[in-house]
């Protein structure tokens, strides 16, 4: 088969490429440059040279493409207009159905490619009735998340050759093959843009927009920089410190009122100002037959945390209200809930409300 990999100059691609050569596809390597080079913590061009490092001891072609135009008009901008609404959004699902899984794979068929693999700790799996995304091996590595808003046809393209593995295996795989990366360390920074300081790098695009911090009861006891700075269940950098007639306790960001320009911060990390019963999300993306019927699921409101029981109720405009078993603490419009039934993923969609 024609595989054409994605190299982003890490382990997981790499060892992807390596298992794929050793099943005897026909493999070319794909580098993605999508963001530009103008600053200390943009890492693209290191991550270019282990790429080619990594094709060299493979002995396989690598091809270098630059998609930064696209990355700001199809993800970067949603993601300003997201923070300057007050919202917190998750960039990586966008990237991942709009370049990785869009442009980019569309420059695959270019190449003649028949499949694009990723580094992507997720399972594709071949149902009864087609194509399935499900959960990783490796729970603690699960991508799942991130993949949810991928169309039928562009999961149907892809593969994730170390959905079944370990990372700890693929670490000891990569060394044990000589590949020079065996050793990188995890990239932890949103999707392309690298890792920084965020608030230094979002105070670039959006302009600081002070308001009153204030208690629930309303007792202003401190000043923002602006909301977008900001995110539920917050507890640093809000420079409240002590306050005279309340506790020696942190503070919390539980809530954010948009009409006022106010924050409202809370101390206990279980407030119950920041425990949520039901949410209302936008129209759901599905990977299944739509459901028209009430039906009980688990969900994700955030990457990484534990699957939470939930009923899921349609609405008439394509979004759905989530009911959950236990209250959800910080919930965050912007953020996606993802739906599982098991290991399996039906789809998602962006929360809207509390």
């Amino acid at each position: 088969m024609k595989v054409v990999v994605g190299l982003s100059g890490g382990v997981d691609s790499a060892v992807a490429a390596l298992r794929l050569r050793r099943e005897g596809h026909e493999l070319q390597g794909l580098f993605m440059a999508n963001w530009a080079e103008d600053d200390s913590y943009c890492t693209i061009a290191d991550d270019y040279q282990d790429a080619r490092a990594v094709c060299r001891e493979l002995d396989i072609p690598l091809h270098r493409v630059d998609f930064a135009e696209e990355y700001r008009q199809r993800v970067f901008d949603y993601f300003l207009t997201e923070y300057r609404a007050g919202r917190t959004p998750n960039p990586d699902v966008l990237c991942n159905r709009e370049i990785k899984f869009g442009v980019c794979l569309e420059h695959v068929r270019r190449l003649g490619g028949e499949r694009f693999a990723t580094g992507h700790y997720a399972r594709r799996i071949e149902g009864a009735d087609g194509v399935e995304l499900h959960k990783a091996i490796d729970l603690d590595k699960d991508q799942s998340y991130f993949l949810h808003a991928l169309e039928l046809p562009q999961l149907q393209a892809a593969l994730f050759p170390l959905g079944d593995s370990r990372k700890a295996e693929v670490r000891a795989e990569a060394r044990a093959a000589g590949l020079p990366v065996y050793d990188k360390p995890d990239s932890t920074g949103i999707c392309f843009i690298g890792e920084r300081p965020f608030r230094e790098f979002l105070a670039q695009y959006v302009i600081e927009n002070p308001g009153p911090i204030e208690t629930a009861e309303g007792e202003r006891i401190g000043t923002h920089r602006g909301l977008a700075f900001y995110t539920l269940g917050q507890r640093g950098g809000l420079e409240i410190g002590g306050r005279r007639g309340h506790e020696e306790a942190p503070w919390y960001v539980a809530r954010k009122d948009l009409a006022r320009n106010a924050l409202v911060v809370v101390q206990g990390h279980d407030h119950p100002l920041m425990q949520t019963h039901w949410v209302k999300t936008g129209p759901m993306h599905w990977l299944i037959d739509p459901p028209s019927a009430p039906f009980d699921a688990t969900v994700k409101l955030r990457y990484r945390q534990p699957d939470q029981p939930c009923r899921v109720e349609p609405q008439a405009d394509a979004g759905m209200e989530l009911r959950f078993e236990s209250p959800q603490r910080a919930v965050t419009p912007g953020q996606f809930a993802v739906l599982y039934r098991g290991t399996r993923c039906l789809g998602g969609a962006v929360i809207e409300s509390l």
